[in-house]
């Protein structure tokens, strides 16, 4: 699109939500190794976490994007050779391709500074341990770190060697690129290998690139992926230090791969990525991840479709407003609605303890469009019904739509 100086905030919506994929063709048939290039090439990378109340973390946005897709096609690309993903700390602990190794060891060279303070503190106060650690994982790997402590030696005082000094020994080492995470047990636990055991010669041979270097392409990677940004969100995407991404930011204006615009209703100024598409309109009903970077940066979100949206997994129950795992419902350009799901595997049921309307919408037209997608994503987990809603002021009509999808009276 040519560069405006100014957009609409209907615009920004549409261009944010074309860069993050939400306005490609969905797939034909199956979806394909080139369909998740396609996803990755438009986020960047993937957030993983352990929660697992629902679906793992990192499975969703590829779902959002695909729809009901064979998730072994996401574990192939992170943990079968040829990998093309490996997991480190990009936005959080990531998924992030391969060819972005070399544009992170900044962060990996300065993990005795920046680390963790658990882990800090283990390589500053034990690195016979670390040292240690790193030796039985190049003798033995790949290795849980549980296999490692049966092992551990024992030592008298204030630290023992006992499970959790063995982890954060291997979190140091893991941040610090030493040990990479080869695959991950049933149980989600990282089994721990040497980078040149795992990941390809051609990302670990790549040169290293100067600090200012990587940022620069990190913050043209976020730039990209989020399509109009400000500073903060550009920033947030890859948790890059302020002065760097400020530096990067500037650089890529000069060089003409982003534009500043203005955006109705920001305060902030922003930029619009030189590659960024304006369609005419977004179409489709998903449910996208609280871990999704559509909605990573919640004052973003909130600016761009009005949505106030916080995850509630470490809220207090009693003090909880709309749930524990709560997935925001993408209604074409908007965000209609918010539920509350959990997979009840054992009985093969996806539970929906609560579903809430956003203001203004039409609870009877969002209804019948949620409880579609509810059923397509119960199908998905493998699950064969979908439970009515539990509590919510969408609760009443999505019960209904929920029994007409399923053909009950």
């Amino acid at each position: 699109m040519t560069a405006p100086e100014s957009l609409s905030l209907a615009q920004a919506r549409r261009v944010a939500l074309a860069a993050q994929g939400f306005a490609d063709p969905p797939p034909v048939g199956v979806p394909t190794r080139r369909h998740l290039r396609r996803v990755l090439d438009r986020v960047g990378l993937i957030q993983m976490d352990s929660v697992n109340v629902l679906q793992r973390a990192h499975y969703l946005p590829l779902y959002s994007r695909l729809g009901p897709y064979p998730t072994t096609l996401l574990d192939a690309a992170a943990y079968r050779r040829p990998r093309e993903l490996f997991e480190y700390w990009g936005h959080e602990a990531s998924l992030v391709p391969v060819g972005l190794h070399a544009a992170l060891r900044w962060r990996m060279a300065k993990a005795r500074d920046e680390a963790w303070g658990g882990m800090r503190r283990i390589a500053q106060e034990q690195p016979e341990l670390v040292a240690w650690v790193r030796d039985e994982v190049a003798a033995r790997g790949p290795l849980t770190a549980a296999e490692i402590e049966h092992d551990a030696p024992r030592e008298t005082g204030n630290w023992g060697w006992n499970w959790s000094t063995v982890k954060r020994a291997l979190e140091f080492l893991f941040w610090a690129g030493e040990v990479t995470a080869a695959d991950r047990t049933p149980s989600f636990a990282r089994r721990y290998d040497l980078p040149e055991r795992v990941l390809p010669a051609a990302a670990l041979d790549a040169p290293t690139p100067t600090d200012a270097e990587a940022h620069r392409a990190l913050v043209a990677i976020a730039a990209r992926s989020l399509g109009v940004a400000a500073e903060p969100e550009l920033r947030d995407y890859f948790r890059l230090p302020v002065a760097g991404a400020r530096q990067a930011l500037a650089e890529l204006v000069e060089a003409g791969e982003l534009t500043p615009v203005t955006v109705e209703g920001w305060r902030h100024p922003a930029y619009l990525h030189a590659t960024a598409r304006l369609p005419r309109w977004v179409r489709g009903n998903t449910l996208v991840s609280p871990f999704d970077p559509l909605v990573w940066e919640r004052g973003r979100t909130e600016r761009l479709f009005g949505f106030a949206y916080r995850i509630e997994i470490y809220v207090p129950a009693p003090q909880r407003v709309h749930g524990y795992y709560v997935l925001p419902f993408l209604q074409g350009e908007r965000f209609t609605a918010r539920v509350d799901l959990k997979a009840d595997r054992k009985a093969g049921v996806l539970l929906v303890p609560a579903a809430w309307a956003e203001p203004g919408v039409d609870a009877g037209e969002t209804a019948v469009a949620l409880a579609a997608e509810l059923h397509r994503l119960a199908g998905w987990l493998g699950l064969s019904a979908v439970a009515p809603p539990a509590a919510g002021d969408l609760a009443v009509p999505l019960a209904a739509a929920l029994r007409s999808v399923a053909g009950v009276p």
